[in-house]
């Protein structure tokens, strides 16, 4: 097994890490793995898999760490912002991540740097957790080709299923009672030579990481059965469409206000002084025997 050869991480931490974690992680999944012999023994690798749940990172992690190599995760910063929690991720060599736009070169260059001291490192192509409703792949970032074809780094596919039955996306309901089953299975190489030498440009960063999902997919529907969406369901789309109704129902109801408004203002009867003797303009009432 090969580490990084600096002192970015404490191997006191790593080494407590790979004898204390398996147990519990063991203790709350069963486990059908397979395509262990896919991942390099040493040298710097991507594991490119889908994403599900937040219990992704126990299984990757002890999957990885069956297959003799050490996961190092990007990880959203603001977790090595929790007291306690952040300086354990810096100390196990994990590498922090900001989501903004302007940080990208940032977060390839230090996924470059990983890589080239030999880590394994782990990649969620989508970015986040699923949200097609079959909870199949979605439409990738372009970041992992980018990472690829920049350091030349062989991307291992791997896909997962059972995860969010433990810890379903966007809830706090934690089920290990029964175990749930969780499948892995790991694929050769992805296959990116097409790509060797070529510009990169936009197209053909979409295309090398739609390859890498593709054969994600692929094992995906191998392990749990059935048959993909033709279009991967893309988030960004999405969100740009939910935008679009959103603005468009307000500017409706801005209108049907500004002409209910002009209504009221237009009606005579609205602005006609009531009747003398009418209280409020109502009709007249019947008189009332004194």
């Amino acid at each position: 097994m090969s580490d990084r050869g600096n002192q970015d991480y404490s191997p006191a931490v790593r080494r407590f890490t790979k004898i204390v974690l398996p147990i519990p992680i063991k203790s709350i999944m069963k486990r059908d793995w397979h395509g262990h012999e896919h991942i390099p023994r040493s040298g710097g690798v991507i594991v490119a898999a889908n994403h599900l749940s937040y219990a992704d990172w126990a299984a990757m992690a002890l999957f990885i760490h069956e297959a003799g190599r050490y996961p190092a995760f990007l990880i959203k910063s603001s977790a090595f912002n929790v007291k306690g929690i952040g300086p354990f991720l810096h100390s196990a060599g994990q590498f922090p991540v900001n989501r903004g736009a302007a940080d990208a070169a940032l977060v390839l260059n230090d996924a470059e740097r990983a890589l080239a001291m030999g880590e394994c490192l782990i990649f969620y192509p989508e970015g986040t957790a699923t949200r097609d409703p079959g909870l199949w792949p979605m439409v990738p970032k372009t970041g992992i080709a980018r990472l690829a074809l920049t350091t030349g780094a062989p991307v291992i596919p791997v896909a997962q299923w059972g995860t969010q039955d433990i810890l379903p996306y966007g809830t706090k309901k934690f089920s290990v009672v029964p175990r749930h089953l969780v499948k892995m299975l790991a694929g050769p190489p992805v296959d990116l030579s097409g790509y060797e030498g070529e510009p990169m440009t936009r197209d053909v960063l979409r295309a090398a990481s739609n390859q890498v999902m593709a054969d994600i997919t692929g094992l995906l529907a191998r392990l749990r059965g059935g048959t993909p969406p033709a279009t991967p369901y893309d988030l960004s789309a999405a969100r740009r469409a939910a935008a679009t109704e959103r603005r468009a129902a307000r500017q409706a109801a801005k209108e049907t206000m500004q002409n209910d408004t002009t209504g009221q203002a237009g009606d005579p009867a609205a602005n006609r002084d009531p009747a003398p003797g009418v209280p409020g303009g109502d009709e007249p009432q019947e008189a009332t025997p004194a």
